[in-house]
């Protein structure tokens, strides 16, 4: 599935489950618990703190898919086509970061 197609579904899925889109203040709390929720299983799985118990059966890939959840919600309500935003920043990153990250000597093992 596409980003414009990702943005409709979840536009559909407000329009039919979720009564109506939550203001963008309030979404924007809502990414940032989100993304707390997915800092904390990396933290935990693949960094230096050790991992709870009631932690180890959190799914990585379902918190990322809130976090995405919530970008497309954004995007919907604020009027953003994602697809044509991510499509000029890639082209973006492409031309302006090429030359620089094969020259990074940090990135050579």
């Amino acid at each position: 599935m596409d980003i414009k197609n990702a943005q409709k579904v979840v536009d559909n899925w407000i329009n039919e489950h979720g009564v109506r889109y939550f203001n963008e203040l309030t979404n924007m709390a809502q990414l940032t618990e989100e993304v707390g929720e997915v800092a904390r299983i990396i933290a935990r799985r693949y960094g230096e703190q050790s991992e709870k118990e009631s932690d180890k059966d959190k799914d990585l890939g379902e918190e990322l898919a809130d976090v995405l959840f919530v970008v497309l919600c954004l995007a919907n309500q604020t009027g953003v086509d994602l697809q044509a935003a991510f499509d000029k920043r890639m082209d973006k990153k492409a031309k302006r970061d090429h030359d620089r990250h094969h020259q990074n000597e940090k990135l050579k093992s």
